[in-house]
């Protein structure tokens, strides 16, 4: 997610997950969406989230699902949370800081260049 961040794009795991695969990047997402629902004060959108975690939004929703965090209303889905209910999933022993976290001040890394699309030979 960090290189994904750099390069300014969303990722995604390979899928179908296994379900410790699941479970694994259900706790890592869980944990940067708590973070940051914690510190954020006002509006979020599902989009705001992607952008800012590099998470793809279909990830972010069945994230937020899981906490109870979003509801279906009038045909899209909406964050539905309080400060009080973010804190009580940040306290629960579900919802740990992974045990090892990347430095992105650390990466050395350039985006690949796009290369332009060729044209066709008529």
């Amino acid at each position: 997610y960090e290189l994904s961040k750099l390069e300014g794009t969303v990722g995604s795991p390979e899928k179908p997950l296994s379900d410790l695969g699941k479970l694994s990047y259900r706790s890592y997402w869980s944990w940067v969406l708590l973070e940051i629902l914690r510190d954020v004060r006002g509006a979020l959108s599902i989009k705001d989230l992607s952008q800012m975690t590099s998470i793809t939004q279909s990830d972010i929703v069945t994230t937020l699902q899981s906490l109870n965090m979003v509801k279906y209303w009038k045909g899209q889905h909406v964050i539905c949370v309080t400060p009080k209910l973010v804190e009580e999933h940040l306290k629960s022993a579900q919802y740990k800081r992974p045990r090892l976290e990347v430095d992105s001040s650390c990466l050395r890394w350039t985006p690949p260049k796009k290369r332009p699309k060729q044209g066709k030979k008529v």
